[in-house]
């Protein structure tokens, strides 16, 4: 079986989309399957992780020439809002799009229940759950990074902090809002910082937030973020799955996060702490709660066990086992 396993606007998208794609590679090897990443119709099955218009292209001819087409819905209009500039005007024309662009597949790979449940409102395709997985070996070895990130960011623990882009739809207001609350905690963002790619109101955030706030930018070793934090905060209001949060996790931090749709999964009390509706306070009090170190510790060793099910290892069966079915 060859897949052509195709990444539109690879060299030019970012983040968790990229991980992603990077993830189901890796599994791809080690699965042994003979795959190509450019776009074509010779393979046994067309893989898109983006449907922009050279993949919804090749979709289409593959259908027509009975090659079955599998897409990732890393994409949806809700998650696209309160992203970066133009993205809101862009969220509403967005959606129908999609529906259209996921109606072209055979199958349909969603990186969490939540996310499969919204995109049954878009199509009639059928859904399969198949997480991002968490890359361990990715991780291995940040233990020794911490002195030199403390030290690089001037960081005390225990330190607040979050990883990836920094966009206001993932909790950007919450989080300098809990800065600003608790002055004697450290918080640190790690993550791309293009402010010419922000919202007016995102980049106001931004440059007021208070001193003991820490945007750090691109950091050369992600390693350093999870070696230098000690309570990951994710305040996000809208995501498809976080496959940072699963790398906390899988780092043994102590998770905090919205109490959303998307993390049902996660139990408060045991593998996470989970705050209710869309204000600072309940987030200041769990700060708060978690400034116990025997809780951290209990919630960080809970969550780590939790995040082996992600594995890259228990994750790959179910790509191989999805290609089979369609083919």
């Amino acid at each position: 079986m060859k897949i052509s396993h195709y990444f539109e606007f690879e060299d030019h998208v970012t983040g968790g989309i990229r991980e992603s794609v990077v993830h189901q590679r890796k599994m791809l090897d080690r699965l042994d399957l003979e795959y190509t990443v450019e776009p074509t119709l010779e393979a046994d099955v067309l893989h898109c992780n983006l449907m922009g218009p050279r993949s919804v292209w090749y979709a289409r001819r593959a259908r027509s020439r009975g090659i079955p087409v599998v897409a990732n819905t890393h994409v949806t209009a809700e998650d696209f809002g309160d992203s970066f500039r133009f993205t809101n005007a862009l969220a509403k024309p967005l959606k129908p799009y999609l529906r259209w662009a996921y109606g072209l597949a055979d199958a349909l790979v969603c990186p969490s229940e939540y996310n499969q449940r919204l995109i049954e409102t878009y199509t009639d395709t059928p859904t399969r759950v198949v997480s991002n997985g968490v890359d361990r070996e990715k991780l291995e070895g940040f233990e020794s990074l911490e002195a030199e990130y403390r030290d690089r960011y001037d960081l005390d623990p225990p330190t607040v902090f979050l990883v990836g882009h920094v966009i206001k739809r993932k909790g950007l207001e919450t989080f300098v809002e809990l800065a600003r609350r608790l002055p004697e905690l450290d918080f640190a963002w790690f993550g791309p910082l293009d402010l010419s790619l922000k919202g007016r109101e995102t980049t106001k955030l931004i440059e007021g937030a208070p001193e003991n706030c820490t945007f750090t930018g691109y950091v050369d070793d992600i390693r350093g973020a999870y070696a230098a934090g000690d309570i990951f905060c994710f305040p996000t209001h809208e995501e498809n799955e976080g496959i940072a949060l699963l790398e906390a996790m899988s780092a043994g931090k102590p998770v905090l996060v919205r109490d959303i749709e998307t993390f049902s999964w996660l139990a408060d009390g045991e593998d996470s702490l989970k705050v209710a509706g869309s204000g600072v306070s309940g987030f200041a009090d769990a700060l708060e709660r978690l400034a116990d170190p025997e809780l951290r510790n209990r919630l960080g060793t809970n969550a780590r066990r939790r995040s082996e099910e992600f594995s890259l290892e228990t994750v790959a069966d179910r790509y191989q086992s999805l290609y089979e079915e369609v083919v």
